[in-house]
């Protein structure tokens, strides 16, 4: 099992939940976590999630996605856009940089947290080049993701049905 920890900007505590390491292609490092995983957001109490998830940590990208199971309802894919993912030592890093995003059910792609992202640059004094590369990291999710171009294409259903048909 690895650790996937989450920060916000100034290294304070976001989410944190353990994954099951599944493989890695040409797009990054493949994880698992099935229904009953528990989540933890800051120092809150944690969260069991009843359905199973996969994450993927990309080789190239500034983002950390995650596919839900179909007894996720609504959500059928979710990115946070985040500074450059760091894997070592059976850990996972990133910093939430706010802006996510959705894929739904229905096949819409929404973008999340817009106000979020506004108020904590503010906030947290992001420096203008995150600004930037953070926008255009969520630009760039909104066109894969509406055009299914890979892995939000097949080839991240294809690890999730592995990981939840596989157990």
């Amino acid at each position: 099992m690895i650790e996937v920890r989450y920060t916000k900007w100034g290294g304070k505590r976001h989410w944190r939940f353990a994954a099951e390491p599944l493989g890695s292609d040409e797009f990054g490092w493949w994880y698992g976590c099935p229904a009953g995983t528990s989540m933890r957001r800051g120092f809150e109490e944690p969260v069991v999630v009843d359905y199973d998830f996969i994450v993927l940590v990309p080789e190239r990208g500034r983002w950390v996605a995650s596919w839900n199971g179909p007894a996720h309802r609504h959500v059928a894919v979710y990115v946070d856009v985040t500074d450059d993912p760091v894997r070592a030592n059976g850990l996972v890093e990133a910093v939430d940089l706010d802006l996510d995003v959705i894929r739904l059910r229905d096949g819409s792609v929404e973008l999340l947290d817009e106000d979020e992202f506004e108020e904590h640059q503010r906030l947290y004094g992001y420096p203008a080049e995150v600004i930037t590369q953070a926008r255009h990291t969520a630009d760039d999710l909104i066109a894969m993701i509406t055009h299914r171009h890979e892995p939000f294409g097949e080839v991240g259903d294809a690890w999730l049905t592995a990981f939840t048909t596989g157990r």
